[in-house]
C-alpha cells in the first residue's frame, strides 16, 4: 500500500475562494475610478487576466509584466488610458482583504495537519498570499508556504518543485500528493515533478487536455478518503 506523508495544497480556488476575493477587489477598484463594473467589463478583465497568467505559467512573461499591464490593457480596450502599475497597487490592497474559505477547507486542513506534513504551493504575490492565509486562519497549520514570487519559478515548472523539494527535510516524492484546481499549473506541474496528483474540480469541468490526474474530486472532504485509504489510518 502506498503511503502519503507530504501533502501540497494550491491556494486560490482550492483553499481560498479567489473568485469572491477578486470580485470584491474589482468592485472597490472600479468605484475608486468612478467607472461602473458591468458584467461585460468584468468578463473582459478575467479573459485578459487569465491569458496573461497562462503566458506566465508558460514562461513567456514574468510576474511584474502580468500584474502591471492587465489593467492598462483592459482600460485601453475602452479608450481609457490608466497607469497599470498604480491600479495594480490599489487592486492588490483590496485583494489582500479577501480570505474567504472554500467550503470545508478549514475543517480539512485542521483534520490533516497533525498526521501529515502540509505545505502550500502557489503562484502569485507573496505579500498577498501571506496575508490572506494568515487572515483565514490556515497559515499556522502548514509547515511552510512556497510562493512563485519567492522561488523565482512558477507552477508548472519543474524548477519550482525542485526548489520546494530541496527545502523539505527527508522529502520523498513517492510519499507526496499535490491537490489543486488547475490542470495546467497544479496537475501538470505535479506530473512533471513526479508527484501523484489530485484535481479539485467542484464545477465538474470536462478535461479536454492530455493531463491525467491520479485522482479527481468534487469536494474537499474526499481528500480524507484518498489519503486514509492509502495510509490505512482510520
Amino acid at each position: 500500500m502506498k503511503k502519503y506523508k507530504t501533502l501540497f495544497f494550491d491556494v486560490d480556488d482550492t483553499l481560498l475562494d479567489f473568485g469572491a476575493a477578486e470580485k470584491l477587489a474589482l468592485q472597490l477598484l472600479f468605484e475608486e475610478q468612478n467607472i461602473p463594473l458591468t458584467s461585460e467589463v468584468e468578463d473582459q478583465y478575467k479573459k485578459i487576466n487569465q491569458g496573461l497568467w497562462k503566458r506566465f505559467e508558460e514562461g513567456e512573461l514574468d510576474r511584474d509584466e502580468v500584474v502591471n499591464t492587465r489593467f492598462s490593457v483592459l482600460f485601453n480596450q475602452y479608450d481609457k488610458v490608466v497607469d497599470g502599475t498604480i491600479l495594480e497597487k490599489n487592486y492588490r490592497l483590496h485583494l489582500e482583504k479577501g480570505h474567504q474559505l472554500m467550503n470545508g477547507a478549514f475543517e480539512l486542513i485542521s483534520e490533516l495537519h497533525n498526521d501529515y506534513d502540509l505545505y502550500v504551493v502557489t503562484n502569485g504575490v507573496s505579500k498577498t498570499q501571506d496575508k490572506r492565509l494568515r487572515d483565514s486562519g490556515l497559515f499556522p497549520l502548514f509547515k511552510d508556504i512556497f510562493v512563485s514570487e519567492d522561488t523565482g519559478y512558477q507552477k508548472p515548472m519543474k524548477e519550482f518543485f525542485d526548489y520546494v523539494f530541496s527545502r523539505i527535510p527527508n522529502f520523498r516524492v513517492d510519499e507526496a500528493l499535490i491537490i489543486g484546481d488547475s490542470l495546467s499549473a497544479d496537475i501538470k506541474g505535479g506530473e512533471l515533478a513526479g508527484l501523484d496528483t489530485c484535481w479539485f474540480n467542484p464545477n465538474m469541468k470536462q478535461n479536454h487536455t492530455n493531463i491525467n490526474p491520479s485522482y479527481q474530486i468534487h469536494n474537499l472532504e474526499e481528500i480524507i478518503q484518498i489519503v486514509r485509504v492509502k495510509t490505512g489510518s482510520y
